[in-house]
């Protein structure tokens, strides 16, 4: 088996970890490390025995394929002209700022016939494999992300940071045209949305409803999922999966509490989610999703099979996180055009303290 050369654009932190991780993937021959700080880009070539370069474009002709971890803002530069050359990408997450972006690349990849990963990582969480043979026909979705401000990705909001993940679990799992969008969000700390709620309503009735922010005190990365037959939860930080399957008695709408005797309500009521309402947990060992997500890449290269998270993928990710950003946009804090609106819930000056009651 010939090994793809692989070079990492990007050398920050997450850069940093695909080169890491690339170094020790058999199926993969990691070259070079791309990114116009020496001091960056000398570090991890150190650590990985790669080649430091200033300029990826200095390696076209020389690589296979590429690892694309720079700011959002330089994606779509930086992927097209390697899509251009023939060059395989796995393009960190959002693939772009903008869905006119996205279908550029998109149709750059089916022009070359390079394969155009994007790396919504939350996909190869072993929590979400054990979950997914009982997320089929979801009827309402609830998606959680929340964090501390990081100071990275400061590019992007909310949306484009940490909703895209649930973004692009929700449309793998749902499968069907989204026809309607409601958000509202809040700058707190920069010029983009730190915090952001939104519902997705899809043409088969599912709904879904996320939640991101990353000013939060909280730590928290989970998906509720209500199917025709029962509940799953899945918490992405604990590799949690939590299972609710009710009898089939109830299932086949059977059930009826009045019919019960005041000796069954109790004894139902202390056994609720052991005889009725049936739960289950399980939690799955560790696995790092990131090189999970790398070998996927690498066997798409070699085998010309499709990635489990294709360039139309994050394409369509990005065009429902268009849509919620426009929501944002519009929201009127005031009820009306004249007043506050967008992410801006209070203008941009001093507060003044209120008057205070005379005695």
């Amino acid at each position: 088996m010939i090994r793809p050369r692989i070079a990492v654009v990007g050398a920050g932190r997450l850069g940093g970890f695909h080169a890491k991780l690339s170094a020790g993937i058999e199926s993969l021959d990691l070259v070079a490390v791309a990114d116009p700080s020496e001091q960056n880009r000398n570090a991890i070539a150190a650590e990985t025995g790669a080649e430091a370069v200033a300029d990826y474009r200095t390696l076209i002709g020389k690589i296979d394929a590429a690892v694309v971890a720079t700011p959002t803002v330089l994606h779509f530069g930086i992927v097209k002209e390697l899509l251009d050359a023939g060059v395989h990408v796995l393009c960190e997450k959002p693939l772009t700022p903008t869905l006119g972006e996205a279908n550029e690349l998109v149709a750059a990849a089916d022009a070359s016939g390079a394969v155009l990963q994007v790396g919504h990582v939350e996909r190869f969480n072993p929590a979400l494999s054990v979950a997914a043979p009982r997320l089929r026909d979801p009827r309402l979705l609830r998606c959680n992300r929340t964090s501390g401000y990081t100071f990275r990705s400061t590019d992007i909001g909310a949306v484009l940071d940490l909703m895209i993940h649930d973004i692009d679990l929700v449309l793998s799992l749902v499968r069907s045209p989204v026809v309607a969008v409601e958000a509202m969000g809040l700058s707190v700390l920069g010029d983009h949305e730190d915090m952001v709620t939104a519902q997705l309503n899809f043409e088969n009735g599912c709904v879904a409803q996320l939640n991101a922010s990353r000013v939060s005190f909280q730590l928290e990365r989970t998906l509720q999922a209500y199917t025709s037959r029962g509940y799953v939860g899945v918490d992405f930080n604990t590799r949690q999966t939590t299972v609710v399957e009710p009898r089939e008695d109830v299932l086949r709408r059977g059930f009826h509490v009045d019919a019960l005797s005041a000796d069954q309500q109790a004894h139902l009521r202390d056994n609720l989610f052991e005889e009725l309402l049936v739960k289950t947990t399980e939690e799955v060992p560790p696995v790092n999703a990131l090189e999970e997500e790398l070998n996927d890449f690498a066997h798409a290269i070699i085998t010309g099979s499709a990635p489990r998270v294709t360039g139309a993928d994050g394409r369509d990710a990005v065009g429902v996180a268009e849509q919620i950003l426009l929501k944002v946009e519009e929201h009127r804090w005031d009820g009306s055009a004249e007043g506050r609106h967008g992410m801006f819930a209070s203008p941009a000056m001093p507060v003044e303290e209120p008057a205070r009651r005379a005695a």
